[in-house]
Order: structure tokens, then C-alpha cells, then sequence
């Protein structure tokens, strides 16, 4: 969703410019470039190795990430959701969580269900993952059509309905009694909308994070749309790929790698930058023309909660609180100090209000 705020406007990428040196500061602009580059891809391969590790629990024969939680006495670290996070913190290690005194099996349902937002893929709850399974929770992610390791063309995605099939498919398979949490982030929110109105018995309830949440007869474009022009850095950051031609609409929108740090992860630290950088994928541009259907009888019997991200660039509060005007849900948290990746910006203080959330009777 944090790129979509223009409609069939097609802008060539700007021209590389280059800044002359003179001839004393080159080599040592050379170096400090090779070790700038070099830090990058050893963060890089550091978090791809410890997201592979944890992928191994999952099962590697469908879309899914899933694994089954264990109980664990264990919670959550300090974090205070006022307090901007470091971008130099480490990884976080089981052995710094602390007993948030979670009785999961007390619960409606301890299973969490995430939903990533455009361009993103199962990858970017790699630490929600870790930190609700050490709490104790069972977890999927799921790879939406065309998202993740997902092997599909994005740009021949449709519909809606063809790009969240991934997440339907698991709904649509759950035991009779089962409910889920379901959790979508950025245009997640309009596929979990979508989800929450065909199967309003198998969830218990819904978390919006920074997220489309959409009333019925509107599209994620008619929402954003709202803010044409005054997000600059979004414009920039847009790149509509026409895979039909260029006389044809766009099929899907990708970003600009250069400016992804400012837009997306302004907050977060540089070795899951670096991640997403070589891990994101185009939107699928049919999904957000898609207008949503949705009625009290279904969609309007979930309970529906919503996290602020105040420092999101992205999907800005102002857009955040005109969704929640319009449609209020029955809570909202306010995560400070977070951008629009808050798994990766303040993933303690995004764990706690998950934690709490789904102890809400």
C-alpha cells in the first residue's frame, strides 16, 4: 500500500548524476566506500541467515510460514513504546525476554495469523515470530500471491481475491471451532478486510498496523488517494511497471531501492534495511483498484483493533486517523517512535500490544 498514491502516472526513473571529486579525495572516497559496502552485506547476510534458521521450522511445501509455538515462560524485553528504539540494537535473544505472565491456553485463541503489507513477504515478521513463539503463541505468516517465495508473477495478478488465495486457503482449512488473530500491515489491511467478510466465524479478531482499513464500496486507492500530493517522497519512491504495455494500465508498482530507507524503515536498524532491500517485491496493481464488500453481518462482527505508527513516512498518522474516523474499531494503540515497519523499527513494543490484544475479552 505505501505505493500507491498516484494513478497511471508513469514517470521515467531520474537521471544518475554524478558529483565530480578531486583527484586527492577519490582513493579515499573509493575505500570508504568499499567499507561502507562491505558492513552492509555482512548485516545482510547476517539476517538472512538467522531468517533462514527460523524458516526451517516452517513448512516449505505451501506459502506458508507456520510453526506451532511452545510454552516457554518467557516474554517480551523492556521496551517503552515512547522511547525511539536504537537503529545500532541487536537481534533479540530468549534470554532477555522477561515473564509478561501470558496463560495462553486461558485465551480465546493463541494463534496468530500475519499479514504483510505491498511489496513485503512472510520475511519482515521474522522477530514478531520469534518473540510471540517464545511467549508461548502458535504463528503463521503467510506469503500472499506473487509476495515472498511466493512463485507467481505479480504482475499477473487480477483480483483481490487471486492475491489473498494464499490466506484464504489457510482460513478456509481450519478445524470447525478454531479461530485465529489475524494481523495485517500496510494494503494487508485491505486483504484481511477481505478475509474478515468471508470468514467472520474463524476470527477472533482483526490488528490493523498502519494499515488500509477500508469501508464498504472503497478501494485501498480511493483511501490514499486522499493524500495525492502531499507525500512527495511516495511519488518519488513509485515505480508502475507496465508487463501489458505502456498503453495499457499499470500491472504493478515497485519502489525505488534507493529510497526505501526514507520511506519505509526511516527508524530501522541498517541490517534489516538491508534485508528488505534484496527480499521486497512489487504490488500487484489490480488488487488496489479492487472495492471492497463488506457488511456489518460479517466483516462488522469482528472485533477490530487498530496500531498507530507515528513517525510512519509512508502512510502518514494524518491518513492513519481518517481511516479510524471513518470506520472506528474498538481500540487504538499508538506505537511511538516507530515508521512504517514497526516489526523491525520497535518489534518489543509491536510484541506487547499484540500480547495484549489477544488477552482482551
Amino acid at each position: 500500500m505505501g505505493n500507491i498514491c498516484t494513478l497511471f502516472k508513469h514517470k521515467p526513473p531520474p537521471p544518475t548524476t554524478t558529483k565530480k571529486r578531486s583527484s586527492g579525495n577519490r582513493s579515499s572516497s573509493r575505500k570508504e566506500k568499499k567499507l561502507d559496502d562491505a558492513a552492509i552485506r555482512e548485516q545482510a547476510i547476517a539476517a538472512a541467515i538467522l531468517f533462514k534458521q527460523h524458516q526451517a521450522q516452517f513448512d516449505r511445501s505451501s506459502s506458508l510460514r507456520y510453526a506451532n509455538g511452545h510454552s516457554k515462560k518467557n516474554a517480551l524485553p523492556r521496551s517503552s513504546s515512547s522511547r525511539a528504539r536504537s537503529l545500532t540494537d541487536p537481534l533479540l535473544q530468549p534470554h532477555q525476554l522477561l515473564n509478561q505472565g501470558v496463560k495462553v491456553d486461558e485465551l480465546e485463541t493463541n494463534h496468530f495469523v500475519l499479514v504483510h503489507g505491498g511489496g513485503f513477504g512472510a520475511w519482515c515478521w521474522y522477530k514478531t515470530i520469534a518473540l510471540l513463539e517464545e511467549s508461548g503463541y502458535k504463528v503463521a505468516a503467510i506469503d500472499l500471491t506473487g509476495s515472498g517465495v511466493h512463485s507467481f508473477d505479480t504482475n499477473n495478478i487480477t483480483s483481490l481475491s487471486q492475491y489473498v488465495k494464499p490466506l484464504t486457503d489457510f482460513l478456509e482449512k481450519l478445524p470447525e471451532g478454531d479461530k485465529v488473530i489475524l494481523v495485517g500491515h500496510d494494503f494487508g489491511g485491505a486483504c484481511i478486510s477481505y478475509a474478515m467478510e468471508l470468514f467472520p466465524l474463524k476470527i477472533s479478531k482483526a490488528v490493523f498496523i498502519a494499515a488500509a482499513m477500508l469501508t464498504s464500496g472503497h478501494s485501498t486507492l480511493d483511501i490514499i488517494s486522499q493524500q495525492a500530493g502531499s507525500n512527495d517522497l511516495m511519488q518519488q519512491a513509485q515505480i508502475f511497471l507496465y508487463a501489458n504495455g505502456n498503453d495499457r494500465p499499470p500491472t504493478s508498482i515497485d519502489l525505488d531501492k534507493s529510497l526505501l530507507r526514507d520511506l519505509l524503515f526511516n527508524l530501522c536498524p541498517t541490517k534489516d534495511v538491508a534485508l528488505a532491500s534484496v527480499s521486497m517485491r512489487p504490488t500487484p496493481f489490480a488488487p488496489v483498484l479492487e472495492k471492497l464488500s463488506l457488511s456489518d453481518l460479517k466483516y462488522g462482527s469482528v472485533r477490530r483493533f487498530y496500531i498507530e505508527t507515528l513517525e510512519d513516512n509512508a502512510i502518514p498518522i494524518s491518513l492513519q486517523e481518517n481511516m479510524i474516523n471513518a470506520s472506528p474499531p474498538e481500540k487504538v494503540f499508538r506505537l511511538k517512535g516507530a515508521d512504517h515497519s514497526p516489526f523491525f523499527s520497535k518489534p518489543q513494543a509491536l510484541h506487547k500490544l499484540l500480547v495484549e490484544i489477544s488477552k482482551i475479552r
